[in-house]
């Protein structure tokens, strides 16, 4: 994988050169990152040099919170979580918790994420942050073609790496002062665990026999998966 700097976006990231099998992942297919509200005129050209689609998986709140200021891209927005994301905070629930929960409440909607992924053009996935729906859905499009487990976990893991410094100190700050009793709340914002993704990608297999067995019975043909791993695998 290859990360990129374009002024006003974090933890953004080329998934390219990734293994599968005796192949790997082309470059330039699919790309990751944070919200692009912070996106510079400098960086909106580009990032358009780049990219052709862009799937946004937040909710409507956060859409009207920070809009998007990448222009004359098509946009389809996909939001993963069928509530407010405020809510994992408030149930205190830890990150494991909340992928479970994407992945069996929010099959369908991750599916059709795939969907715009497999009509084959220069593609970024994002949310707000770039960590958790981006990271779900990156590592099952990524695993529904083969790519190596190691290396996909692997990517899913630099995020916590790459969030602005400030934020992750501000969001700590925050957690300690108004939600003292919380046991994940710090985890569910800043951290990209390896073991918790290893985790959930497991349980898919031991419950579906594979990833790309649960992206089919989520609503992706077996035709759509055949032009994912077109667009994805060299």
């Amino acid at each position: 994988m290859t990360v990129l700097q374009v002024p006003g976006v974090a933890n953004l990231r080329d998934v390219g050169g990734i293994p599968v099998g005796a192949s790997r992942v082309r470059g330039g297919r699919l790309l990751r990152s944070g919200q692009l509200a912070r996106l510079t005129p400098d960086g909106d050209a580009l990032l358009r040099q780049r990219v052709r689609r862009v799937v946004d998986l937040r909710d409507d709140s956060e859409v009207r919170t920070e809009p998007s200021a990448l222009s004359e891209v098509r946009t389809t927005r996909i939001p993963l979580f069928l509530g407010s994301t405020a809510s994992f905070f408030v149930q205190d629930m830890d990150l494991a918790g909340m992928y479970r929960h994407l992945v069996y409440d929010s099959s369908e909607r991750l599916a059709q994420a795939l969907r715009v992924i497999a009509e084959g053009e220069p593609t970024l996935v994002h949310c707000t942050v770039g960590k958790d729906r981006t990271g779900v859905t990156v590592a099952l499009a990524l695993s529904a073609v083969g790519a190596d487990r190691q290396a996909v976990v692997a990517d899913y893991a630099l995020t916590a790496s790459l969030l602005p410094k400030a934020r992750t100190e501000a969001v700590v700050e925050y957690f300690r002062t108004h939600m003292p009793d919380s046991r994940h709340a710090v985890q569910l914002a800043t951290e990209s665990p390896a073991p918790v993704m290893s985790a959930l990608l497991e349980e898919i297999d031991e419950r579906y026999g594979s990833v790309a067995e649960y992206v089919r019975q989520a609503g992706l043909s077996s035709a759509e998966l055949d032009a994912l791993r077109a667009t994805l695998v060299e």
